[in-house]
């Protein structure tokens, strides 16, 4: 790679000891609805080395409940929602935030929204212990953001945005050993850009990404780079590793990108929302079939209970309008309905019981030759079959129950697997779940997402 500072010179910040650095990565960008759970695991399993979570209002993270999802081991920041709910339902609690602890260790990168530096740091002390860094974003232009005096709003107060970083990377980064990060984009003017650049490299961040458009630009229209390597400079001078981000479309166009500017990483974003198989190299097969991609997806999402309405909403980015699954995928209510339509027939059993777990059993349509057959029993005989399929030695990993827990510090649980060697990257990392489908029809989880 060439730097515009040569190698054996530069400085170099500490990468705290919990921490990563973004130095020679290609990562999967923070995006709102597309960035949940699912779809991360999804990055990572196609090769992306760092994945950061949609990006979540402080305020609505602090004061949250931290729990172990019992079924399937991953880490749920949950709270009651603020009304009373339906009259005919109790209220049930929120998932404002998950995390899998064993596929995503070491490579998962907290976003979020933030104007003030007290509320930055008490919201970072949640997430802390289960992520490997925090990121500040400082270039969302959406109004609900920017109304908040959030996201691209704090590139005008410099003075509050350098206070923020100050104070996470003093009273989380340090005492927690984790990296500090922020998220920009650039400015009207190199001369701004410049001046905001060089004053956030003095606040112990470890990283800076910069998306190469102005607040004003939508991704319609393309990035600007010519300011990508004045700002590589700066970052390269400080020793603050610089990811770049706009019209990034695969890991090989990252990797050329990253040479020709000078900077440390680059981040994909809407490219990966339509096909996550573009963190593949040319080498290792590119792009894979939007068909095998979906299942992998649908997977994931079954294993994780992840929200139906954000699964639906991914899915129409991931199945090309021009196929007939695409108007069939979205007439579906329910992950069973779903899978049948896209004839995965080997998720059914998995997609009855998230079915169950997040109370969409009664929006079924039952399949063809099974007008006749209550919705009861064919809950339970999805869930023989699957209990037949996980007895009968299943190569994927089984979750075994245990309490929920609620602390501020390291899991400790015997729910969650042994974690994969971080330095292999590899499917049998990412295997199916054997999950315990021993749950009666009949019987309703205490946990819902």
């Amino acid at each position: 790679m060439t730097l515009l500072t040569s190698p054996a010179t530069a400085p170099r910040v500490p990468i705290p000891a919990k921490g990563v650095d973004y130095r020679g990565t290609v990562v999967l960008a923070p995006m709102v609805r597309s960035g949940e759970l699912p779809s991360r695991l999804l990055a990572l399993k196609y090769g992306a080395d760092l994945v950061w979570g949609p990006e979540t209002i402080d305020r609505s993270l602090i004061g949250s409940v931290r729990r172990v999802n019992p079924r399937n081991g991953t880490i749920e920041f949950t709270r009651m929602p603020s009304n009373s709910g339906r009259n005919d339902k109790p209220p049930k609690e929120s998932v404002l935030y998950r995390i899998d602890p064993v596929r995503e260790q070491g490579k998962l990168i907290f976003q979020m929204g933030t104007a003030n530096p007290d509320l930055a740091v008490q919201c970072a002390k949640v997430v802390a212990a289960d992520v490997a860094g925090i990121d500040v974003n400082s270039g969302c232009p959406k109004p609900f953001s920017t109304s908040g005096g959030m996201g691209a709003a704090l590139l005008r107060t410099p003075d509050k945005l350098v206070s923020i970083l100050e104070s996470l990377v003093r009273e989380v980064g340090e005492p927690f050993r984790i990296g500090i990060s922020v998220k920009i984009r650039i400015l009207e003017t190199p001369e701004l850009t410049e001046a905001l650049v060089s004053r956030l490299v003095k606040t112990g961040i470890t990283g800076l990404t910069v998306h190469c458009r102005t607040t004003p630009m939508r991704p319609r229209e393309r990035a600007i780079r010519d300011q990508l390597r004045m700002v590589a400079g700066i970052c390269n001078r400080a020793g603050v590793a610089i990811v770049m981000n706009g019209d990034v479309t695969s890991r090989d166009d990252a990797l050329a990108s990253m040479t020709e500017y000078g900077v440390d990483g680059a981040m994909i974003a809407t490219a990966a929302e339509a096909n996550s198989s573009c963190f593949r190299s040319e080498a290792e097969g590119g792009l894979l079939p939007w068909r095998e991609v979906v299942h992998e997806y649908m997977r994931f999402c079954l294993e994780s209970e992840n929200r139906w309405g954000n699964t639906k909403y991914l899915l129409n980015m991931l199945i090309p309008g021009k196929n007939k699954e695409f108007n069939a995928a979205k007439q579906c209510k329910t992950y069973t309905d779903c899978c049948r339509q896209l004839a995965f027939d080997d998720l059914i059993p998995l997609a009855v019981r998230a079915d169950e777990i997040l109370d969409l059993a009664d929006k079924w349509v039952l399949g063809p030759g099974e007008e006749h057959e209550s919705k009861a029993k064919a809950v339970q005989n999805a869930m023989q079959s699957e209990s037949a399929r996980a007895a009968g030695g299943s190569g994927g990993r089984l979750k075994q129950n245990s309490p929920a827990t609620h602390t501020g510090g390291p899991i400790r649980t015997s729910s969650i697997p042994e974690p994969a060697s971080k330095a292999a990257k590899s499917d049998a990392d990412f295997e199916p779940l054997a999950i315990d489908v021993s749950m009666q029809a009949t019987q309703k989880p205490e946990l819902t997402a």
